[in-house]
């Protein structure tokens, strides 16, 4: 009988192991290699790490654009640590909180050539954990024991599984009558792979067979729950339940993707650099994400779960409209939802439209 985990659940601990400052191993074709988030690192697992050999910190092109260090390998670059490094040397490179403070960083020598997946992949989890996108990459020599102990993963079968949409488990559907409509139901799904949960607000009796109103919400802690002026999500989240009431149908997809698929910590960065004056795509990009970094087919997944085939989809929003339509949702029209401008986010309002083409 097999009761130890399997890939998806040993992901899923890899993730808390990073979160923690633990390491994690990753094994392939040129052996076995440990990486650790830069975020999370401690000074004691530091000096352990740099005692294995040469260290790699693998950054996302992003960040090493600001940093003005070569990305040799497209989409990430590997500076290469250099004895002595401290953990403040790695902090400064990982996160951008003090980069006009002390804008010279380098000069930063950065590894040309050899694979680098594995640092692809060491950035790509600590993305999934919410963490900066900035990991320490180190071969582990062959005397020593491969994994002493550490969640192992395989590179190979990891960047496919890494790739896929986790199944979301249907959990259990509850009444809760709300101020925009009384007859609501909150149904609550579970990925498979052990991260967030994500809801759905179903009000009223929706027709499967037609176009349902249907909004796709990125969960905002700051502008759903404390009202925060910064940004609209807020006045979206309730024009949208009050229009569905109104209908006498509709759903709403709470999606929990924090700061566009950032989390929490990495959006108050975000906003940190906003009060330094950079505009929100350029705060994401110093940070070492993308504009974006949501993923939609998580909508489109529970749509169909539910039943649904087609919407009217209220949203300003194109790439939701794009993806619904990729993973066989229906898009019969298009609902503008214009409202909540305020002085404090008429500029991020701006940039949405600007930069990310939103329909403002």
């Amino acid at each position: 009988m097999a009761l130890g985990p399997d890939l998806n659940e040993n992901v899923a601990r890899a993730r808390a192991d990073l979160r923690m400052g633990v390491p994690v191993a990753l094994t392939g074709p040129e052996g076995t290699l440990l990486l650790a988030a830069a975020e999370t690192l401690r000074p004691a697992r530091l000096a352990e790490i740099l005692a294995l050999g040469a260290v790699d910190l693998a950054l996302t092109a992003r960040r090493a654009e600001t940093l003005k260090a070569r990305a040799y390998d497209g989409d990430l670059a590997r500076v290469v640590v250099p004895e002595g490094a401290d953990l403040r040397w790695i902090r400064d490179l990982a996160d951008p909180a003090n980069d006009l403070d002390s804008p010279m960083k380098g000069p930063l020598s950065t590894r040309r050539g050899g694979p680098a997946e594995a640092h692809r992949l060491a950035i790509r989890l600590c993305k999934t954990a919410r963490l900066l996108p900035a990991a320490l990459v180190v071969p582990v020599p062959a005397r020593l024991p491969a994994e002493g102990g550490l969640v192992t993963l395989p590179v190979e079968a990891l960047a496919p599984l890494l790739d896929l949409l986790p199944p979301l488990d249907h959990v259990v559907t509850a009444r809760v009558p709300l101020r925009a409509a009384e007859q609501a139901r909150l149904h609550i799904f579970r990925p498979e792979d052990g991260s967030d949960e994500h809801y759905a607000i179903e009000i009223g009796r929706p027709d499967r067979a037609a176009p349902v109103l249907a909004r796709l919400h990125s969960a905002c802690f700051t502008g759903d729950l404390l009202g925060s002026l910064k940004c609209d999500c807020g006045p979206q989240l309730n024009a949208a339940l009050m229009q569905m009431g109104q209908e006498g149908a509709g759903v709403l997809l709470y999606l929990q993707q924090e700061g566009r698929g950032i989390g929490l910590a990495n959006k108050m960065r975000a906003y940190a650099l906003q009060d330094q004056g950079f505009d929100t795509v350029e705060a994401n990009h110093r940070l070492g994400f993308e504009d974006d970094e949501r993923d939609f087919r998580l909508g489109a997944q529970i749509l169909q779960t539910l039943g649904f085939g087609a919407v009217r989809l209220m949203t300003n929003n194109p790439a939701k409209l794009a993806m619904m339509e990729s993973c066989g949702i229906a898009v019969a029209e298009r609902v503008p939802l214009k409202v909540g401008e305020t002085p404090f986010n008429a500029r991020y309002l701006a940039v949405k439209a600007e930069k990310s083409g939103h329909l403002l």
